[in-house]
């Protein structure tokens, strides 16, 4: 059976529901697709719940009450087979809406407002038994003038979907392709982590992977890079001077790798475990202390060579790790700004 296939059509019952976004009939579909008992693993502070009723009143009705007019815009839909068998499917795209009340102490612009998510649910039996998800929160205190912590170093803005348009993967799902995709990747990711223990930037052999004119799209926090000089100009020589042993600790974490059609993905709670050691890192001192990161990615291939790569980072966990409260800065930096709801302008008419 095509269970890759058979699982993008289950999920689109969800995925447009969310379109045009409405309680009932989202909380329906949730209550249809997900066991009563699934895991449920977001990003910081929303934290670790089960089943789809906890979904629901933790994460989504909190975020339409702040966005009315809520929409779910899907760029990429991908499924897939891990090489233990796990069925996965991934999504990544935006949620917009207008922003007009608060939502986790973020003050409401009145204008509209966008939020990156990547999202991942593993598959059995006909229903959806784990969550995994991070969603770009910074990216919204971004938006509203309320980023308590260090700038980027790399570009902030709309992060775009896929330039062939192609991210609704289509079936049937071909296992020989999917698994190149997925090779590629994991090959790519094992050479980057020779540098700097096995020697310069050569061992990472980035143009034998990359293509010339790669984006890389971090989270907001980080931002995007382009190239190979941009991605690491803007990312990586900060990310390595401040932990040169990522990589080393991979034997104690849990990968799920799988592949579809051009597009790669991978998810993992957490899926990094280094110190951060040597320097600092987005404003965190080197305190030597080991800390988990959830790194959750989509990659699409182009004539063998990556031509995008999506990242989420759930830095606000990061923080947290480290004794940094961002929430509660988040508070402090806005406190006296107004924090009610935004009436909008037909309301006045």
């Amino acid at each position: 059976m095509d269970h890759p296939s058979a699982h993008k059509a289950m999920l689109s019952q969800l995925f447009s529901a969310m379109r045009d976004f409405s309680a009932d009939p989202v909380q329906s579909a949730m209550t249809a697709l997900f066991s009563a008992k699934a895991e449920i693993h977001l990003c910081h502070p929303l934290g670790d719940m089960t089943g789809p009723d906890a979904l629901y009143r933790t994460a989504y009705a909190p975020l339409l009450r702040a966005m009315p007019d809520l929409e779910r815009r899907d760029w990429i839909v991908m499924a897939g087979e891990t090489a233990k068998g796990e069925q996965w499917l991934g999504a990544g795209g935006h949620y917009i809406g207008t922003f007009v009340a608060p939502w986790l102490d973020i003050p409401p612009t009145g204008h509209i407002g966008h939020m990156r998510y990547h999202e991942f649910y593993r598959i059995s039996d006909g229903k959806i038994v784990e969550m995994q998800a991070i969603w770009d929160i910074p990216e919204l205190m971004m938006q509203a003038g309320a980023w308590p912590m260090a700038p980027s170093l790399g570009r902030e803005f709309f992060v775009p979907g896929p330039a062939t348009q192609d991210g609704f993967v289509p079936g049937p799902w071909d296992r020989d392709r999917a698994t190149a995709s997925c090779d590629h990747i994991v090959d790519m990711l094992a050479h980057l982590t020779r540098h700097p223990a096995q020697g310069g930037p050569e061992v990472m052999q980035m143009e034998r992977f990359w293509h010339p004119r790669f984006n890389w799209y971090g989270p907001a926090g980080i931002g995007t890079a382009r190239g190979v000089s941009g991605f690491r100009n803007w990312h990586q020589i900060p990310f390595l001077n401040a932990m040169p042993d990522r990589g080393a600790k991979d034997e104690t974490l849990d990968f799920h790798f799988f592949g579809d059609g051009d597009y790669a993905a991978v998810t993992g709670w957490p899926n990094m475990r280094q110190s951060l050691s040597a320097d600092g890192w987005l404003g965190l001192p080197p305190t030597g202390q080991m800390i988990d990161l959830r790194s959750l990615d989509f990659w699409r291939m182009e004539n063998g060579l990556i031509r995008e790569n999506w990242v989420l980072v759930d830095l606000l966990d990061l923080y947290a790790q480290l004794g940094v409260d961002v929430m509660a800065r988040l508070r402090e930096f806005n406190k006296a700004r107004n924090p009610g709801p935004i009436p909008q302008l037909g309301d006045r008419l």
